[in-house]
């Protein structure tokens, strides 16, 4: 990468390096990225359904789609936080579970996904519109919409701030921008850091699947320098057993054990005090 998303800068201080993957930190910023990106045909093996990608999420009975589910459950709450009604488009859709709920809620969905398979389902078991690719590849006019949605999408991305420049575009003056994004100032993953490198072992979100981590007031630069005014912030959890392991893993391994005994308490509290490792944030196109 020739320098920072959010700021230019091209110097950057070293974070965490796995896979080959290195995560650096902007001096300017303090935006965190991946150095060496993976390239255009390592990220289309990653979302595909044949390595996996979101395969249990297709299937109604699993625990995963559970839980998916309660995920889309927790995303409507966070969005009654800010006015509003009309269409809503859905950037990095998955399955649909998010989008389906938000149509029995009332609002005029659709939605744009850039797996396959996860768009062939949402199609499928929906009945949902979806179009493929990014929302670069979009057929939707300028100021159309009145809600745009993007719940961990924009730490994907190559290049962020021209996502948030197209939402900007597609929203009508006074629409709202969601997102959601792990959050690397979170108190997990903040006191955690410093054992990175020495363990060899983060379970934070971590390369090459997300090539941003986001702050708070990171992302918040980020909308503002995309022309947005920032709203609500609300702090979450990522699973424990998403960032520590399930039981089964952890009593086949005590060092993971440990690991977890020691840090999942610091999970679990921060978003008592505003210090989550995920967040929501809510950005308004001005009128």
């Amino acid at each position: 990468m020739s320098g920072c998303n959010l700021c230019g800068e091209t110097n950057s201080r070293p974070i965490f390096s796995v896979k080959g993957y290195d995560l650096v930190e902007c001096t300017g910023c303090g935006l965190a990225y991946i150095a060496n990106q993976p390239d255009d045909a390592e990220l289309a093996r990653i979302y595909s359904g044949g390595e996996g990608y979101h395969a249990a999420l297709k299937d109604p009975a699993s625990p995963q789609w559970a839980a998916i589910r309660r995920t889309a459950q927790a995303h409507m709450k966070f969005m009654r936080q800010v006015p509003g009604a009309g269409r809503l488009v859905d950037v990095g859709c998955s399955t649909g579970q998010f989008l389906n709920l938000a149509r029995q809620a009332g609002y005029a969905v659709s939605g744009i996904e850039f797996s396959a398979d996860s768009r062939s389902f949402a199609q499928d078991h929906f009945g949902l519109g979806v179009e493929p690719g990014s929302i670069h590849d979009t057929a939707l006019s300028p100021s159309s919409l009145d809600l745009v949605t993007m719940f961990d999408v924009i730490e994907h991305v190559r290049d962020p701030l021209t996502d948030m420049a197209a939402a900007y575009r597609l929203l009508r003056p006074g629409g709202w921008f969601i997102l959601s994004t792990p959050n690397i100032d979170g108190l997990f993953p903040r006191l955690s850091r410093p054992l990175a490198t020495k363990l060899d072992y983060w379970p934070h979100p971590e390369p090459p699947y997300h090539l941003y981590q986001y702050s708070v007031r990171t992302l918040a630069a980020s909308l503002l320098k995309a022309g947005f005014r920032t709203g609500p912030v609300a702090h979450r959890r990522i699973p424990l057993d998403y960032t520590f392991g399930t039981m089964a893993t952890l009593l086949r391994s005590p060092k993971r054990a440990a690991y977890a005994a020691a840090f999942a308490p610091t999970a679990l509290v921060g978003p008592w005090i505003g210090q989550g490792d995920w967040f929501y944030l809510a950005a308004q196109k001005p009128l």
